[in-house]
């Protein structure tokens, strides 16, 4: 069933988008869910909050042309909320090793406190949003796998049929290219 569908029983309030949804993209909601969480039980409750907050959410919101990215949004935040409440005493180790990998090219917390107004936050996710268009397509799939998806650098690698170690420099060089573009837009690291 076509996303344009399942949109119109959502705005319809017809159960059937769930289903349909459900149908079309749960595995992989489960899947992007299960990579950040760790736990396919918790993982499956992430992909049912997903279809909750969704429901609510269509409308306003008319994701037509954006679906699966309006539901992986909900389910990623929903599942980053999850690993913060389970590991409220202690950080879990994959979370804490990409925060590291991507502290050195995004603004510190004191830059972002300078960055807090709408206008520059819009800015700068423009500026993100232009930059990874800008990738030749395979770096931009491997940096979003690595930072969005949060797959690990042997998922990675066999995904895209390549050796860890290219993984891991192509992920380094795209850091730098950021960085050095964050830099040259006035963003100083």
């Amino acid at each position: 069933m076509k996303d344009d569908q399942i949109i119109d029983f959502f705005l319809a309030r017809e159960e059937k988008a769930i289903t349909y949804t459900m149908e079309k993209y749960g595995a992989s909601l489960q899947s992007l869910a299960e990579q950040i969480c760790g736990d396919r039980l918790v993982a499956q409750e992430c992909e049912n909050d997903t279809y909750l907050r969704a429901w609510n959410s269509i409308p306003p919101h008319e994701p037509r042309t954006y679906f699966f990215t309006f539901l992986a949004k909900i389910t990623r935040c929903i599942a980053l909320d999850r690993v913060k409440a389970m590991n409220r005493q202690c950080r879990k180790a994959t979370i804490v090793e990409l925060s590291q990998e991507m502290e050195a090219c995004l603004p510190s917390k004191e830059q972002a406190d300078e960055l807090s107004s709408i206008c520059q936050a819009k800015q700068l996710n423009q500026f993100l949003n232009d930059f990874l268009r800008k990738l030749p397509e395979q770096k931009r799939n491997i940096f979003l796998r690595r930072y969005w998806f949060m797959d690990s650098i042997a998922q990675i690698a066999t995904r895209y049929g390549i050796s860890e170690g290219k993984t891991k420099t192509i992920l380094f060089r795209v850091r730098n290219d950021l960085r050095n573009a964050l830099n040259k837009e006035g963003y100083p690291i």
